[in-house]
This record gives C-alpha cells, sequence and structure tokens, in this order.
C-alpha cells in the first residue's frame, strides 16, 4: 500500500523557502503515529528541510544525484526505482515534496491518500499538485477547530482510490 501523506492549505500550499508555512501540534502527532514503523519516501529537499533521517522510519530518498549519500538513508535516483523496491510491503508513505506528489500521483503510483487540510490561505511558493477527485473516495473525516496548540482549523482526510474511476 502507498499512501501520499500531506498537509495543505486551502489553495493547496505546502510551504515556502524549504519549510513548513504552518505549526500544527496534532499535524505532527498524527503525522508520527500514522508513519513510525513504516518506510518514507521523500525528495533531497525534503529531507533536507527536516535535517536527519527521521526515527523508527526507513528513510528513503529520491535524487537525481548519484553521489548523494546521508548515513541511516536509502537513496534512489528515481522515485520509481524507490517505489518498486518497497511497493509490496503492507505500508509505504510519500511525504513529499511537491515534485515527488506530482510525480506519484501522475504515475498512478498511489493507493491513498492521508491529507491534513489547514482551513487557512497562505504565502507559499510550493503547492500540492491538483488532483482529480473523481479518481478518489473520501473513507475518513475528521474535523477540528483552533485551539491552544493548533493555531487554524483543520481537517484530516483519508481517501482511497475510486473502483469506479
Amino acid at each position: 500500500m502507498i499512501t501520499i501523506i500531506a498537509a495543505i492549505g486551502l489553495r493547496n500550499e505546502l510551504g515556502k523557502d524549504n519549510e513548513l508555512i504552518w505549526h500544527l501540534s496534532a499535524d505532527l502527532k498524527r503525522f508520527k503515529k500514522v508513519t513510525t514503523g513504516h518506510t518514507i519516501i521523500m525528495g533531497r529537499k525534503t529531507f533536507e528541510s527536516i535535517g536527519k533521517p527521521l526515527p523508527n522510519r526507513k528513510n528513503v530518498i529520491v535524487t537525481r544525484d548519484s553521489t548523494y549519500q546521508v548515513d541511516g538513508c536509502e537513496v534512489y535516483t528515481s522515485l520509481e526505482s524507490a517505489i518498486q523496491s518497497y511497493k509490496n510491503q503492507e505500508q509505504v508513505f510519500v511525504i513529499g515534496g511537491a515534485q515527488i506528489y506530482k510525480q506519484a500521483i501522475e504515475n498512478n503510483w498511489i493507493d491513498q491518500l492521508d491529507i491534513t487540510l489547514v482551513k487557512e490561505t497562505f504565502e507559499a511558493d510550493v503547492f500540492f499538485p491538483e488532483i482529480d477527485m473523481m479518481q478518489w473516495k473520501l473513507v475518513k473525516r475528521e474535523d477540528f477547530t483552533v485551539d491552544d496548540k493548533n493555531p487554524y482549523d483543520y481537517s484530516f482526510m483519508s481517501f482511497t482510490k475510486n473502483l469506479k474511476s
């Protein structure tokens, strides 16, 4: 099972200057809970924005630079080769960035979408790709409002491929 996991703003914003543009404690905790014990695949820029391998996960980096190496991570020169290497695992997460998300969606390599929708607009320079919602079925949605640790309203939404498409 290959799942994209992402937090996006109302206009599909992902980030700015290679950083997150909001801080939602609940989203970070959920990300950790959901991805721990699994393989996570990310682009080089996403890895460098995190700064280190995430603990208790197999960290896979995709980069065109065939000499790129990081202790504690596996490196692939294409998203396709990374996905092919792990596609038979019970659960693999694609965690970004925008180019990796776009390639995974366009090539139909994704089984599920796990989206945190931050109900606000932000100044951004990186956006989540447009998706054809006719191809996806919303299977779970949880809505939350602002609190002392989460400065924006947000929703956790899970989608599976729509078998009718």
